[in-house]
């Protein structure tokens, strides 16, 4: 079963009107897309009686093969059912042939009759239109010639036969080799155009009760179901339940259901029992090849970690060749700086005593060019004082008591004569009031004293 790209748009209604108390009192407006397709015909349509009305504002919904994946085709009795809402009025389902498969087109209520594919499902449902009553003046005039009352008491009704140039027969499908052959008219295409109404909740009941029901699949009852038609949606019991002409009882018809049932459980059970033998066949042969591609995956894993060993091995022993060279590189290099730093402890010593030669010999020159110059010195100076007057002579001279000072204190090493300088010529002439006198100690210069303070 497939869904077919033909759809119908369905609609719900609005609140019925005061003369149908019991229809549905609201459904909101909704467009459903529908339509399954599989590629086998339904049967013919079975040949069955309609059954009485159960009262006044029930229409006539005739039944038609529905389908589902588990169990094929099953009928949906026809039914009565009250309409979604006054002014509308039931277009039936119908199956086409439609690119090489059936394709399934749900009916729908609406305010004309729409194409349903020509199929002449009786009961006023002729192929084209609905000849079984119309609405006048919000209530339903039943045309007495396509309902059955059943005794009961319908008093808005007419009676007029009606003749179809339709070929009566009892198929179930339009189009294809052996389907109906009909087109739609301009007003059945108009009317696909009105606003659509779904099924009602009592016509899914029935179609719900249908599936259900075995001996309402075509496989067991062949065309020719035991409950062919009820007068209440879900009611496969009692005197309201009609079967088809021909057909079996419904006990018989269900006892076949259920042995076609076991025959095809039987024959499931086989074919699982030789799938599961093939998959297990299969399951060891896939165990079989995983282990021959194990075992060769591990021969290839095995030469591949010897190559890999045998890569890891070389590699090591050029790291460890570069290594060694290295060392002896370093080892080579610390034999030179040992060299150099034993050369520099070796001349150590005599770097210190070349520097303390040249040390010594530096001093004994500053000392012979010290005793040069120390004549000249020594001659500049008794120039000098030669030269000054006995009034210059005063004006340097010491305070008596800074001379004593520093007469009491022990001269400087520094200022120490040096043993081979030559003593100073004495001054000429005595006076007591010259500053170079000699002898007296209240002058300034008396004495060795005035040498060394001059000098």
């Amino acid at each position: 079963m497939r869904f077919s790209g033909y759809y119908i748009p369905i609609i719900l209604g609005l609140a019925g009107a005061a003369t149908l108390p019991a229809v549905q009192s609201a459904n909101a407006y909704v467009s459903v897309g529908i339509g399954i397709s599989v590629p086998i015909a339904p049967p013919i349509l079975p040949v069955y009686e309609q059954p009485p009305i159960p009262g006044p504002g029930y229409l006539w919904t005739p039944g038609y093969w529905a389908y589902e994946d588990i169990g094929g085709y099953y009928w949906v009795p026809g039914v009565w059912v009250r309409p979604p809402r006054v002014g509308v009025l039931w277009t039936p389902p119908y199956w086409g042939f439609e690119g090489g498969v059936y394709a399934f087109h749900a009916g729908y209520w609406g305010p004309h009759i729409g194409f349903y594919g020509g199929i002449n499902y009786g009961f006023g449902y002729g192929g084209v239109g609905f000849d079984g009553g119309y609405w006048d003046r919000g209530g339903f005039r039943y045309n007495t010639a396509y309902n059955n009352f059943g005794g009961r008491r319908i008093t808005n009704v007419y009676t007029r036969n009606v003749t179809n140039n339709v070929t009566i027969n009892r198929t179930a499908f339009n189009g294809g080799p052996n389907g109906v052959q009909a087109r739609a008219t301009q007003a059945e295409m108009a009317a696909a155009r009105d606003r659509h109404i779904a099924r009602t909740e009592a016509q899914t009941r029935q179609m719900t009760a249908a599936r259900r029901d075995p001996a309402l699949r075509a496989a067991a009852n062949h065309g020719n179901p035991a409950i062919a038609a009820t007068a209440r949606a879900g009611e496969f019991h009692g005197r309201g339940a009609v079967a088809a002409k021909d057909a079996a009882p419904a006990q018989e018809a269900r006892a076949q259901a259920r042995a076609e049932a076991n025959r095809t459980a039987a024959h499931g059970e086989g074919s699982r029992g030789e799938a599961n033998r093939s998959a297990q066949a299969d399951r060891a042969q896939a165990r079989a090849e995983a282990n021959r591609t194990a075992a060769h995956g591990e021969g290839n894993r095995g030469e591949a970690n010897r190559s890999a060993q045998a890569n890891r091995t070389a590699h090591n022993d050029a790291i460890r060749d570069r290594a060694n060279r290295s060392n002896a590189d370093r080892a080579a290099h610390g034999t030179a700086r040992n060299g150099q730093q034993h050369d520099r402890v070796a001349m150590a010593p005599q770097h210190t005593q070349t520097a303390r030669g040249n040390a010594e010999r530096q001093h004994t020159e500053r000392q012979a060019t010290a005793r040069q110059q120390a004549p000249r010195a020594e001659a500049r100076q008794a120039q000098h004082h030669a030269a000054m007057t006995p009034q210059q002579h005063r004006q340097v001279a010491p305070h008596p008591q800074a001379h004593q000072a520093m007469a009491q204190r022990a001269p400087h090493p520094a200022a120490a004569p040096h043993p081979q300088a030559r003593p100073a010529a004495a001054p000429r002439g005595g006076g007591g009031g010259q500053p170079h006198a000699g002898g007296g100690g209240g002058q300034p210069h008396g004495g060795g004293g005035g040498d060394r303070q001059h000098r």
